[in-house]
């Protein structure tokens, strides 16, 4: 399997290369050169497999040429066997024709561990392969820094420095990160937005010296390794519920657009999914451009559910390349336009195959305090801020006799405080995050500066050589 660069101007890689590489050197996101196809035969034959195994099955043709089939499934195995539900995603039925899917089962309560408990393990098989070392950074609004500091926290090849806008994640997300005491990692809090911390990691990414200095890689959904680990649970709820012999739709939370273009890709390489939901909180810039064709940054408001306050979507890149006929040179001009202006010009073709792919839905925050409070009273599931902006919109937007499945991407207790706000109670954390308060915390506070940033950066790797 060969990747290509949405720009057009950066190496062709394998999938090894590419889960190093990160950012394409042109500023672009890998892409699979062709998508793998799963004929209806090849779904139904994973039906009744662990999760595991039917992960490995998914993903093993886009790591084809470099990393063998039975490494796959062992490191599948090892990375989900510690999830608290032996289902790994358990499907939970709402209503009759609604259902969510937890995503949250891992050891930081959140869907990325799903892809990240992966990838920490496939950085060290492909380091160790290499006899090489690598400097991960990654921006987080809120739960892939966590969930990225667990999965390489005490790796011998792996230094791991993470930016969180300060502030702006719940507390319990920026103790996850920054009670991690671990020599090879470090913790930013940056004085601005989640918009502000991934534009300094793609800055970083663009200076080539620094970035062959520290030997540069990433875990945000800008690695396709990332996007790929999370195709596997799209799969797996589809078969679920009668794929390939029945159609399935999916709502999906969404801020930086990794995981519902997951659920496209599980789509491009032949589960019969539908209508696919893209949900919204008051930083609403996709669902505005599926209504209106109006992609224009407005600035980052602070809401209830922080993980999705973002305005600039990394992997709306992606996307725009499939709508583009991947026509590399019209993506980057298209991506050039919207970082001079701030405002994405896409052409009312382009526009329309987007609303053929995907539906768009806002919710607010007193929209989310009060669905959180009727789901809980009508059945008494609990629903995080975030998935219940999924599970509101695949109640509005469900079709009779379709099954709809929102994604649950993050545990209630991640969020007490509006939780509390909601229903009047703190759900408690589980047992082994039960002392998270009590935990020392180490992070330094930076302004949202280059080179103050590469800095700290230098210093860590320096620290970890020596």
């Amino acid at each position: 399997m060969r990747y290509i660069s949405t720009r057009g101007q950066a190496p062709v890689r394998d999938f090894s290369g590419v889960l190093l590489a990160g950012l394409a050197e042109d500023g672009g996101l890998y892409m699979p050169e062709n998508w793998p196809s799963f004929s209806a035969d090849d779904l139904r034959a994973m039906r009744g497999l662990p999760y595991a195994d039917l992960a490995a099955r998914v993903m093993t043709p886009f790591m084809a040429g470099s990393i063998d089939p039975d490494t796959i499934l062992r490191l599948c195995r090892e990375s989900y066997a510690g999830f608290a539900s032996k289902a790994v995603v358990p499907l939970v039925q709402l209503d009759s024709n609604l259902w969510t899917q937890e995503l949250f089962h891992g050891p930081t309560l959140a869907f990325k561990d799903m892809a990240l408990q992966l990838v920490g393990r496939l950085f060290d098989h492909v380091l160790n392969e290499r006899d090489e070392r690598v400097t991960i950074v990654g921006a987080t609004s809120g739960d892939t820094g966590s969930a990225a500091i667990e999965a390489c926290a005490g790796r011998e090849r792996v230094d791991i420095c993470i930016l969180h806008p300060e502030g702006r994640t719940s507390d319990v997300q920026r103790r996850q990160m920054t009670t991690v005491l671990a020599a090879n990692v470090k913790n930013l809090a940056v004085a601005g937005t989640f918009d502000d911390c991934q534009d300094l990691v793609k800055a970083m990414f663009a200076d080539v010296p620094f970035r062959s200095e520290v030997h540069l890689s990433a875990v945000n959904s800008i690695n396709w390794a990332r996007i790929l680990g999370q195709i596997p649970y799209y799969v797996a709820a589809a078969i679920a519920l009668g794929a390939p012999d029945r159609e399935v739709d999916f709502a999906v939370p969404t801020g930086n657009f990794g995981n519902v273009l997951a659920a496209y890709a599980a789509r491009r390489i032949g589960v019969p999914i539908g209508r696919l939901v893209v949900a919204s909180n008051r930083n609403d810039i996709l669902s505005r451009f599926l209504a209106t064709n109006d992609m224009s940054v407005n600035g980052v408001e602070a809401s209830l559910s922080p993980s999705m306050d973002i305005q600039v979507s990394s992997n709306f890149e992606r996307l725009l390349f499939e709508l583009l006929d991947r026509d590399a040179a019209a993506t980057a001009t298209t991506m050039t336009e919207f970082r001079r202006t701030g405002k994405m010009p896409v052409s009312d073709a382009a526009w329309q195959r987007a609303t053929a792919l995907f539906i768009g839905f806002r919710l607010g925050d007193d929209e989310t305090l009060a669905a959180i409070r009727a789901l809980y009273a009508a059945s008494g599931y609990l629903a995080d801020p975030h998935s219940i902006i999924g599970i509101e919109a695949a109640a509005a937007l469900g079709r009779p006799g379709t099954p709809m499945i929102a994604e649950a991407t993050a545990h209630p207790a991640k969020f007490p405080d509006a939780i509390e706000q909601a229903i009047g109670i703190r759900p408690p954390l589980p047992t082994h995050l039960a002392d998270l308060y009590e935990r020392e915390e180490r992070y330094s506070c930076v302004p949202a500066d280059l080179s103050a940033i590469e800095a700290e950066v230098r210093a860590l790797v320096a620290r970890n050589a020596a």
